[in-house]
């Protein structure tokens, strides 16, 4: 490689990584400041429905707190938090239950026959913990009018209170003689016991696809695979061995066969970015500025030992992203026909999108490399440079918990 062409494109990889640390907003969380609502919905006796909620605990407690104006609530549950002390937590809330509970009900509702059913706590706040995060566990009682089926709606933690934004609301129901999943958000707030299969797996196709677009990691991965594939064969080759590997951690993690922690997935899933990224860079040095060509004769996939350890790098890593896409997910139900057919839907919408990027990046870059291969490498390099830039930064955030 030139020393010209090396000082354009290590300067325009920092340029890139300021970009990508400017854009993810949250480098350490590179999905962005969002949150997730999980719900049980279950029937009761005669006319009563109960839900369990588990909400994120310090932004029950700042939301909480700020719309009921409850300086006590912040100040005790804040300290509580900090201390890690999960009896003094559930204690705050306990003590501040009004609060606590009227924030939730004012935002999360369950309805039959057209009339609101009346929500009663049954019990204590409880504390746990879902990836790291202390969780509040909220049990509604809620005495419903007869009428056929119910509708759950939730509006908890909107955009507008401008803590998080895309608050997710998964929930797991068997009520009416039904039992499945349903994902709430602010386009979709609402579903009913009533509802087809097509528009419940509808919400689970759009859940997946928003999850791709809207975790930058991902899309950044994916962005590395594409721009280190010269030839048609090779993006296809890579997408598909990525594809297969999430597909198969994505299904056993979600339906909770494996389980890995959070702590554990997230830091080498920001080393993935930065090692998939960096072997195109590796690619352009070795081929002194051209893109090491693959020989048509290395065996039956076309690649050369380089070509096949990539693959075999891409699939590790691949198994990898499959429990960051089921962390986001976070169904906790048992095994059904039902819940599997909605991680399948959820996983294809994955997959549409990741085609779609695939259909419009890599056909750019090819057009580019033939009408100018000098312009091509700038650009590979730019995109490489930048992500495994990123990748790095965001390792080392994750493993010091910044």
């Amino acid at each position: 490689m030139s020393g010209r062409l090396r000082r354009t494109i290590v300067a325009a990889a920092g340029i890139a990584a300021a970009a990508f640390a400017f854009l993810s907003a949250t480098p350490a969380q590179a999905h962005g400041f969002s949150s997730t609502v999980y719900v049980d919905v279950t029937a009761g006796d005669a006319g009563h429905v109960r839900t369990a909620l588990e909400l994120e605990y310090d932004l029950l407690v700042v939301s909480a707190a700020d719309e009921r104006h409850d300086d006590g609530l912040f100040k005790v549950g804040t300290a509580a938090f900090e201390a890690r002390d999960a009896a003094g937590q559930a204690a705050a809330l306990d003590t501040h239950r009004a609060a606590a509970v009227g924030y939730v009900t004012d935002r999360f509702e369950v309805s039959s026959g057209g009339g609101g059913c009346a929500p009663t706590q049954a019990g204590a706040f409880t504390i746990g913990e879902r990836d790291g995060v202390p969780y509040a566990r909220l049990l509604l009682d809620w005495a419903c009018p007869a009428g056929d089926g119910h509708e759950v709606r939730s509006a908890l933690f909107p955009d507008g209170e401008q803590y998080v934004k895309d608050t997710k609301t998964i929930v797991t129901y068997h009520l009416d003689g039904h039992s499945g999943s349903a994902a709430l958000d602010t386009g979709t707030p609402s579903f009913s016991t009533a509802q087809s299969w097509y528009e419940r797996f509808w919400e689970f196709f759009s859940l997946g696809a928003e999850h791709l677009l809207g975790g930058i990691d991902h899309i950044l991965f994916l962005l590395a695979l594409i721009a280190g594939s010269r030839r048609v064969r090779e993006i296809v080759l890579a997408a598909t061995s990525f594809t297969l590997a999430h597909s198969v951690t994505f299904m056993l993690a979600a339906l909770g066969v494996v389980a890995v922690p959070a702590i554990v997935v997230e830091p080498v899933i920001a080393l993935s970015i930065a090692v998939v990224a960096g072997w195109h860079l590796w690619r352009l040095r070795r081929g002194g500025g051209q893109v090491l060509e693959l020989p048509a004769s290395g065996g039956r996939l076309g690649l050369d030992r380089a070509g096949r350890l990539r693959l075999g790098v891409v699939f590790v890593f691949g198994l990898v992203h499959g429990l960051g896409f089921a962390g986001a997910l976070g169904i906790d139900e048992a095994w059904s026909w039902t819940l599997l057919w909605s991680l399948l839907v959820f996983n294809v919408g994955i997959e549409v999108v990741q085609l779609a990027v695939i259909a419009v990046v890599f056909p750019l870059l090819s057009v580019l490399r033939r009408r100018s291969p000098m312009a091509g490498r700038w650009a590979t390099g730019l995109i490489s440079g930048g992500v495994a830039v990123t990748g790095l930064i965001w390792f080392v955030q994750r493993l010091t918990g910044q």
